[in-house]
């Protein structure tokens, strides 16, 4: 912001509009996240890019930088599916688990996404969202005849980042048993996890069942998965 340089005005170099910035905990904890040359964040283009938005920003569709960071990340999932498509006995929908997986943990390297609050709104306790991710579709992994893909956790209500929290997390599922039964024990086992191993408060979890496996499909997952499988066990 410019400085005035005349010192018989000085109340005009403390605008009031900075002052709300102080209250946000996403901006002013883990300020590391990576920035690229235009000043954008790098973890904000990959949301645009998740969420389909990056052809309604004209930043994202002109700047060289973020054109770049795109066709990197974009990349990398196209390599990792040629990868699966090339390797025999891995299925289609293996090979989807597996590029979500590895587009999970490079999401994980490159930011530690949003701060979650831990415990009561009273307490300044955090975790990153990549990290209770993780726990979670570890937990979801661990039952049967469920692979856990994506895993986004965001505020509830937006105007309040320190209260409960939605997750949505996608699953490929066996059809052993009724899809809604599946989903219902998806989000019991969230719920669970939530409480009593992370500490954040749940305010709603929605399923999305996005493949069916087969039995080939749960052993292919099953025995290439060396990051989340084991670890969400009760």
């Amino acid at each position: 912001m410019a400085m005035s340089a005349n010192p018989d005005r000085p109340e005009e170099t403390r605008p009031e509009e900075t002052r709300p910035e102080e209250t946000r905990p996403e901006e002013t904890r883990y300020d590391e996240q990576e920035r690229l040359a235009c000043g954008r964040l790098l973890s904000g283009v990959w949301d645009a890019w998740d969420a389909g938005r990056t052809a309604d920003d004209p930043h994202l569709l002109t700047c060289p930088h973020c054109s770049t960071a795109l066709a990197e990340l974009t990349g990398l999932g196209d390599a990792v599916r040629r990868t699966c498509a090339e390797e025999p006995g891995v299925s289609e929908a293996a090979g989807a688990a597996i590029t979500t997986r590895v587009m999970d943990l490079v999401r994980l390297e490159l930011r530690p996404g949003r701060p979650l609050p831990l415990g009561e709104p009273e307490e300044d306790h955090w975790i990153v969202e990549a990290a209770a991710a993780r726990l979670l579709r570890a937990a979801v992994d661990a039952l049967p005849g469920v692979r856990a893909g994506s895993c986004r956790i965001v505020p509830l209500d937006p105007a309040d980042p320190t209260g409960p929290v939605r997750v949505r997390v996608e699953v490929a599922a066996s059809l052993d048993r009724s899809l809604p039964d599946v989903a219902d024990a998806v989000r019991a086992r969230i719920g669970t996890v939530a409480d009593q191993d992370i500490g954040i408060r749940l305010g709603a979890a929605d399923v999305l069942v996005v493949d069916i496996l087969d039995d080939e499909d749960d052993d292919s997952i099953g025995d290439d998965d060396q990051g989340y499988g084991s670890g969400g066990a009760a």
